[in-house]
């Protein structure tokens, strides 16, 4: 027993000589932080370049626009199948599909968007009615429509055309005659 309480007493006292040496080490400084460096760094004028560059690698409309249109397809063809749940996926990511425009033609993504809550507000309401008659008619109009814009922006050898086979990708009428410089610049 005497054994246990001098062995208790040394550990005590061990303790303590350890926690009064820490106390009264001499205190370093923590080191101050590194102040700011512009190295790796871009000034202004080599921000601005970096976001042109970095837009300029965004796709503009017409790849967002290939997306729409094989999505306005699956809706279509999903509706008509009775998929309605897929029919408003496909619409939903359809206007997402155009997020890229916001920044890359923020104008044209502007009739985009009118388009979408307008024009387009019908096929959406025929989809939350599962009314395949009204999505019928409101999926022509709306395609229409589609062709009105593409002829006023200057691309009116881009005419859609009302699919027939759930398979058919190509909703376009490639039979228009054009010539490689109807293309606006």
């Amino acid at each position: 027993m005497k054994k246990r309480i001098i062995v208790g007493l040394i550990s005590v006292l061990l303790v303590s000589i350890i926690s009064l040496a820490g106390c009264s080490a001499p205190k370093v400084p923590a080191p101050a932080p590194a102040p700011p460096t512009t190295t790796g760094a871009a000034s202004g004028d080599d921000l601005t370049k970096q976001i042109a560059d970095i837009k300029a690698a965004i796709p503009k409309f017409a790849i967002p626009m290939r997306e729409v249109g094989s999505r306005y397809t699956d809706l279509y063809f999903a509706a008509k199948g009775g998929n309605w749940a897929l029919a408003a996926y496909m619409s939903k990511y359809m206007n997402s599909a155009m997020n890229p425009a916001k920044l890359t033609k923020p104008d044209e993504y502007k009739t985009w968007a009118s388009f979408y809550t307008g024009t387009f507000d019908p096929v959406n309401k025929a989809i939350q009615a599962k009314d395949f008659t009204a999505l019928d008619k409101a999926y022509t109009d709306a395609l229409g429509a589609c062709n009105g814009c593409h002829d006023g922006m200057g691309y009116k050898f881009v005419k859609q055309v009302k699919p027939t086979d759930p398979k058919d990708k190509t909703i376009l009428d490639n039979t228009l005659k054009s010539e490689p410089g109807d293309v606006p610049k």
